[in-house]
C-alpha cells in the first residue's frame, strides 16, 4: 500500500536522492517513478532520501515521483523456492522472461511464488492445539528431496481455531490461530526482511562436518555443519569450480547459490549440470533440493547488494524447518565493490581502499547469521546454517580489507594457491597456508564414527607435508641424491599424498565425490605403504627396490575405485603387506 509520495531532485547512477520523504523509514521500499522502480531507502536526512534502486537508472530526471510502501525489503517464504532461479531481490527469472523476454525489462513485476499453483496441505496440528512460533502446523511436497514444513511465523501464539488439509496456494487461508490480540490466519507463506536475521532459541556448538566429497577438505580443513569458511584466491584458481563441488556434493538437505556478480556463464553451468547430476544419497536431480539467487556481472549493482542478503534469509528459513542448509555466496568481494560503489555515490568517508568504514562489519553480520541452533518451536528440533564465501582478491592479495575482515570471522580458511592451479592440481587448495579451527573438534567425531586411527592419520599426513616443504629447501641447495633413503622416502610419501589422495578431478564418475569410508580407506593404504617401506629400509632393502613394487601403481589408481568396490582397497592393503615382505626376505640377506 502507497503511504507517501516525494520526487526526485538528483540521479546519481543506482542512487536516487528524493524529497518529501518525511515520513518514510531507513530500508523502506520505494516505487521510483511512474515506472516504480524498485528502491530501498539507504539514509535519511531529514525529509530527504537517498535510495539506491535496483534496476537501470537511466533516464529518469528531476521531479519524478517516488512511492513510498512503508515495508522494508523482504522475501516471500514458502512452498516454490527449491528448484527456482531468483535475482538478487527474489524475482523469479523464468516468470520474468515469460514475462518480458530474454532481457529483464525495468519496471517488470512478477510475485516471488507462484500464486497460481496449488499445494497438497497435511495438517500435522488439529483445532484446540496450543502453538508458539515455530511449530509446525502441517507439510508440504515441495520436491521429492523437500518436505516443506509449515510454522507458525515468529510473533504468533495461542490456540488453532481451525485447520483444514486439501489443495491451497500460497496465499489462500489454511487455518487461524487465537491471539491474545485476535485471529491470525495461517497460510503456507509468509514474509520476512532480509535484513533481519530470523530468530532462535539456541545457538549451539557446532560439532558435527560437513562433508563435501573434497579429500583434502573433508581431512586436513574440515567445517563443521553450521561453520564459516571462505575460499580466496586470484583469477583462474579454481574458486568456483570448488563453490560448484560444494554445492552439489555436501552432505546438506538444502543448498542456497548465491551467484554474486559473477560471470553469467557461470550460473548457466549450474543450470544446465545440476538437472542432470545425481544427489549421491538419493539418486534424485540435485536441482530439487537447491535455490538458485543470480545477480551476474551485467545485472544492476545495487540489487547485487540484496542478493547476499535473500539468499541468507531463504537459507535461514529452510534452517528453522530443521534441516542442514549450505549457502554458497560466489563472491563476497563483488558485493563489496557494489558497497563500494554506492558508499562513493553516498559521499561518505572512505576507508581502506576506498571501501566504506563499515565493510568489517557488514561482513561479520553476514557470517554470524550461519550457526548450528536450536529452532523455535516445542519440539526442540535442530537445524544448521553453513556459510561458505569466495573471496577474489586483485591479484591474490590476501592482505586487501576485502579478505582481511572475513579472516577474522571464519574459522575455516581454504587458501587457493595459483600455482597450484597452473601445474593443474584442483583442488588449488594450499596445504601450507589454509587452516580449520574446527579440526581437533571434528576429528574427535571422526575417531568415533569412521575410525579410531582417523585423527592420528590426520596429524601423519600433514606432517609429511610440512617436512617435505622443509626438505624441498634442502634439495634446492645439494640436490636429491644429497638427501638420506629416509628422507628420500619421505619425499616420495608426500608426493603420493598429494598427486594419489589431495588431487581430485571433478568431472571424473568415481574421483568427483568420495565419502568418509573411501577417504580413509585410500589414505590407509598411502600411509600403510610408508610404514612398510620404513620397515624395509630398516631391515637393510634399499629404496629403489622398495618403490619399484608393482603395488605401487595400484595405489595411484586407487581414487578412481568406485564407492560400490570398497573391498578392492583391503586387497591393496593385503599386497603392499605381501610384497614388502617378500621384498625383505629376498633382499634383506644380500644386503647383510
Amino acid at each position: 500500500m502507497v503511504l507517501e509520495v516525494g520526487s526526485i531532485v538528483k540521479v546519481s547512477g543506482p542512487l536516487v536522492i528524493a524529497e518529501g520523504m518525511e515520513h518514510a523509514r531507513i530500508y523502506d521500499v520505494v516505487g521510483v517513478s511512474q515506472k516504480r522502480l524498485i528502491g530501498e531507502i539507504i539514509e535519511m536526512r531529514g525529509g530527504t532520501a537517498s535510495i539506491q534502486v535496483y534496476e537501470e537508472t537511466s533516464m529518469l530526471g528531476p521531479g519524478e515521483p517516488v512511492y513510498s510502501t512503508g515495508e522494508p525489503l523482504s522475501v516471500e517464504l514458502g512452498p516454490g523456492l527449491a528448484e527456482n532461479m531468483f535475482d538478487g531481490i527474489q524475482r523469479p527469472l523464468n516468470a520474468m522472461r515469460e514475462a518480458s523476454g530474454d532481457f529483464i525489462q525495468r519496471g517488470a513485476s512478477v510475485t516471488s511464488l507462484d500464486r497460481v499453483k496449488k499445494w497438497i496441505f497435511e495438517p500435522v496440528k488439529k483445532a484446540g492445539d496450543r502453538v508458539e512460533p515455530g511449530d509446525i502446523v502441517g507439510t508440504v511436497r515441495e520436491t521429492a528431496l523437500i518436505e516443506h514444513r509449515i510454522m507458525i511465523p515468529p510473533g504468533v501464539s495461542g490456540v488453532i481455531k481451525s485447520i483444514q488439509g486439501g489443495a491451497f496456494t500460497v496465499t489462500e487461508t489454511v487455518g487461524a490461530v487465537t491471539t491474545d490480540k485476535g485471529d491470525v490466519d495461517i497460510k503456507l507463506m509468509q514474509k520476512w526482511p532480509v535484513r533481519a536475521s530470523r530468530p532462535i532459541r539456541e545457538k549451539l556448538s557446532p560439532v558435527v562436518p560437513m562433508l563435501t566429497g573434497q579429500r583434502v577438505i573433508d581431512t586436513l580443513f574440515p567445517i563443521a555443519k553450521g561453520g564459516a569458511a571462505c575460499v580466496p584466491g586470484p583469477f583462474g584458481s579454481g574458486k568456483t569450480v570448488v563453490q560448484h563441488q560444494f554445492a552439489k556434493w555436501s552432505d546438506v538437505d538444502v543448498v542456497v547459490y548465491v551467484g554474486c556478480g559473477e560471470r553469467g556463464n557461470e550460473m548457466t553451468d549450474v543450470l544446465n549440470e545440476f538437472p542432470e547430476l545425481k544427489d549421491p544419497r538419493t539418486g534424485e536431480p540435485l536441482m530439487k533440493r537447491t535455490v538458485l539467487i543470480a545477480n551476474t556481472s551485467n545485472m544492476p549493482v545495487a540489487a547485487r547488494e540484496a542478493s547476499i542478503y535473500t539468499g541468507v534469509t531463504i537459507a535461514e528459513y529452510y534452517r528453522d524447518m530443521g534441516y542442514s542448509v549450505a549457502l554458497m555466496a560466489d563472491s563476497t568481494s563483488r558485493w563489496a565493490e557494489a558497497l563500494r560503489e554506492m558508499s562513493g555515490r553516498l559521499e561518505e568517508m572512505p576507508g581502506e581502499e576506498g571501501y566504506p568504514a563499515y565493510l568489517s562489519s557488514r561482513i561479520a553480520e553476514f557470517y554470524e547469521r550461519s550457526g548450528y541452533v536450536k529452532c523455535l518451536g516445542q519440539d526442540g528440533r535442530e537445524g544448521s546454517l553453513t556459510a561458505i564465501g569466495a573471496v577474489s582478491p586483485p591479484g591474490g592479495d590476501l592482505s586487501e580489507p576485502v579478505a582481511q575482515a572475513t579472516l577474522r570471522i571464519v574459522k575455516v580458511f581454504w587458501g587457493l594457491d595459483a600455482q597450484l592451479a597452473y601445474s593443474r592440481h584442483f583442488p588449488a587448495i594450499n596445504w601450507l597456508n589454509s587452516y580449520s579451527l574446527y579440526l581437533s573438534r571434528l576429528n574427535e567425531w571422526m575417531n568415533k564414527n569412521v575410525d579410531e586411527r582417523w585423527g592420528a592419520m590426520v596429524a601423519e599426513t600433514m606432517a609429511l607435508l610440512q617436512e617435505e616443504n622443509e626438505l624441498n629447501e634442502i634439495v634446492r641447495l645439494v640436490g636429491f641424491d644429497a638427501l638420506s633413503e629416509k628422507d628420500q622416502l619421505k619425499l616420495e610419501l608426500a608426493r603420493s599424498v598429494r598427486e594419489d589422495y589431495l588431487q581430485q578431478n571433478a568431472f571424473h564418475e568415481f574421483d568427483s565425490f568420495t565419502s568418509r569410508e573411501k577417504q580413509f580407506k585410500l589414505l590407509d593404504i598411502i600411509l600403510r605403504f610408508g610404514e612398510r617401506a620404513r620397515k624395509a629400509l630398516e631391515s637393510g632393502v634399499y629404496l629403489k627396490k622398495t618403490l619399484a613394487l608393482d603395488v605401487r601403481g595400484k595405489i595411484s589408481r586407487a581414487k578412481y575405485i568406485s564407492e560400490d568396490d570398497m573391498a578392492a582397497f583391503d586387497k591393496i592393503k593385503s599386497e603392499i603387506d605381501a610384497e614388502t615382505e617378500r621384498l625383505m626376505k629376498e633382499e634383506a640377506p644380500a644386503n647383510a
